[in-house]
């Protein structure tokens, strides 16, 4: 996710401070990538840099002085091209998972020619599944809440759908695991 383009399209609502845009991140992306107030503002003083978010003022509210910033009409036009651009597919698929499963046949190789136990691939399959039911029970849980709003829910569905493949590829690799054991081992 583009940071920036998100600071940008939070700040096309009208100005804001760096604290209200954490605020307002964290409200409209409750499942994403948690947003550090230093990257805010890291951020923010990007886009003023780039012309496309200026300082609107600052106040105090009776404490600290905070800075007021806005989006300039070359961050409205910015926005309002990445939001147009279609989002390509990754070119390359890197997945920790699976290189997890080749390493983990690589290194106990190596340790069965020294006579020693190397790592399982199958168990490690085996507890990253656990992981992913565990983590789809409590995006289930958030999801289901009372209360619950849109963003929330559809957040949490675009979770569970990828954690759903993540557990069918992981099926499917378990099923092939001695195939792929033998293509390891005999590059």
């Amino acid at each position: 996710m583009s940071t920036r383009h998100v600071l940008l399209g939070l700040l096309a609502a009208g100005p804001c401070h760096g604290y209200d845009l954490k605020r307002q991140y964290d409200a409209r992306f409750p499942e994403a990538r948690p947003l550090a107030y230093g990257q805010v503002y890291t951020t923010l003083q990007r886009l003023v840099r780039d012309g496309l978010a200026a300082v609107d003022g600052t106040d105090s509210d009776g404490g600290p002085e905070r800075t007021l910033y806005r989006s300039t009409d070359e961050g409205s036009r910015e926005l309002a091209r990445w939001a147009d651009e279609i989002t390509a597919p990754a070119p390359f698929v890197t997945n920790e998972i699976f290189a997890k499963v080749v390493v983990s046949i690589l290194v106990a190789a190596a340790a069965a020619r020294s006579g020693q136990d190397g790592p399982d691939a199958v168990a490690h399959l085996r507890e990253q599944r656990a992981a992913h039911m565990e983590r789809m029970r409590e995006l289930t849980a958030i999801k289901t809440e009372p209360g619950a709003d849109l963003s929330t829910v559809l957040s949490a569905d675009y979770a569970l759908v990828h954690l759903d493949a993540d557990v069918r590829w992981m099926t499917t690799t378990t099923a092939r695991i001695d195939t792929l054991t033998a293509e390891v081992n005999a590059a």
